[in-house]
C-alpha cells in the first residue's frame, strides 16, 4: 500500500501524507443495511462529566457493521469491493455470499475484487479464509483470532498486524501475538489467514491540527506550561524539569502507567511468554 505526498503549497501540506488507498473503492457508498449510528459522548461519561480529555468534533461517521464470527460456514463468497472504514485503521472487504446476503470483513494484504472467501475447516490456507485454529498449520501467518469459541474475533484486528501459530498439543496452540507475548488458544477457536491489511497506515503524518479535529481530537496543552495550581509540572523561573522522579497526571498519578495486572489473574496460565520478557 502506497503513501501519497503534496507539493508543499501550504506550510502543513508540505508535511502531510495520505494513504493512496491502493485497490479501494473511493466512490463506493456504504451498504445501508450493514450501517447504525454512533452517539458522540465527547468524552463524558452518564453524568455528562469529563473523564477522557481532549475528545470532542469531528467528523460525524456510521459504524460498518463488521463480521467478526464469519459463522456463514462452507458457503463460498466473492469480494465485491474494498472500502475505506472511518472507524478502524484497516480497510473493509464486502462480501456477497451465493444466496446473496452481504457482509464486511477487514481486508487482509493480498485480497481484492473479484477473489473468492470461505469460512470452513476444509478451507484452503489462503488470505481470507477463515477456519477452525485445529486445522491451521504450525508457522502460518494469522489474525482476526478468537479468544472464546463462537464469540468473534478479539485479537489481531488493528492495520497492518499479524500473529504466528507457533505450535499445537492437546486442546490448546501456541500464538505469538504482534506485541511479541506467546499465548495458549483453543484449537476449536477460529482465525483468518493472512495479515490485515493497510500496512502503511503507521506511516502516515498528520501534518497539520486541523486534521486532528477532524479526528474528534482536542488539543492537548502540556502541563510544564502551565501554573502551579493546575498541573504539577507546571510553574518554575524558565523551562523547568518537572521536579518528580518521573512524569505525572493533573491528579499525581504516573503518566505513563503503572501495572495494573493482578498478581494472581486467572488468566495466567494462558500466558506461556510474556511480552516484556528477556
Amino acid at each position: 500500500m502506497a503513501i501519497k505526498s503534496f507539493k508543499p503549497y501550504t506550510p502543513s501540506r508540505r508535511n502531510m501524507t495520505v494513504s493512496a488507498f491502493d485497490g479501494v473503492d473511493k466512490h463506493a457508498k456504504p451498504i445501508r443495511s450493514l450501517l447504525e449510528p454512533v452517539k458522540k459522548n465527547s468524552g463524558r461519561n452518564s453524568y455528562g462529566r469529563i473523564t477522557v480529555r481532549h475528545r470532542g468534533g469531528g467528523n460525524k461517521r456510521k459504524y460498518r457493521v463488521i463480521d467478526f464470527k464469519r459463522d456463514k460456514l462452507d458457503m463460498p463468497a466473492v469480494v465485491q469491493r474494498l472500502e475505506y472504514d472511518p472507524n478502524r485503521s484497516a480497510f473493509i472487504a464486502l462480501l456477497k455470499y451465493e444466496d446473496g446476503e452481504l457482509r464486511y470483513i477487514p481486508a487482509p494484504v493480498g485480497l481484492k475484487a473479484g477473489d473468492t472467501v470461505i469460512a470452513s475447516a476444509s478451507a484452503d490456507i489462503k488470505p481470507g479464509n477463515c477456519l477452525p485454529i485445529a486445522n491451521i498449520p504450525v508457522g502460518t501467518i494469522i489474525h482476526n483470532v478468537e479468544l472464546n469459541p463462537g464469540r468473534g474475533a478479539q485479537l489481531v484486528r488493528a492495520a497492518g498486524t499479524y500473529a504466528q501459530l507457533m505450535a499445537k498439543e492437546g486442546e490448546m496452540a501456541q500464538v505469538r501475538m504482534p506485541s511479541g507475548e506467546v499465548r495458549l488458544i483453543r484449537l476449536n477457536c477460529t482465525a483468518v489467514i493472512g495479515q490485515v491489511g493497510n500496512l502503511d497506515h503507521e506511516n502516515i503524518h498528520i501534518g497539520k491540527a486541523g486534521r486532528k479535529r477532524h479526528m474528534g481530537v482536542r488539543p492537548t496543552v502540556r502541563g510544564s506550561v502551565m501554573n502551579p495550581n493546575d498541573h504539577p509540572h507546571g510553574g518554575g523561573e524558565g523551562k523547568s524539569p518537572v521536579g518528580r522522579p518521573g512524569p505525572v497526571t493533573p491528579w499525581g498519578k504516573p503518566a505513563m502507567g503503572y501495572k495494573t495486572r493482578k498478581t494472581k489473574n486467572r488468566t495466567d496460565k494462558f500466558i506461556v511468554k510474556r511480552r516484556n520478557s528477556k
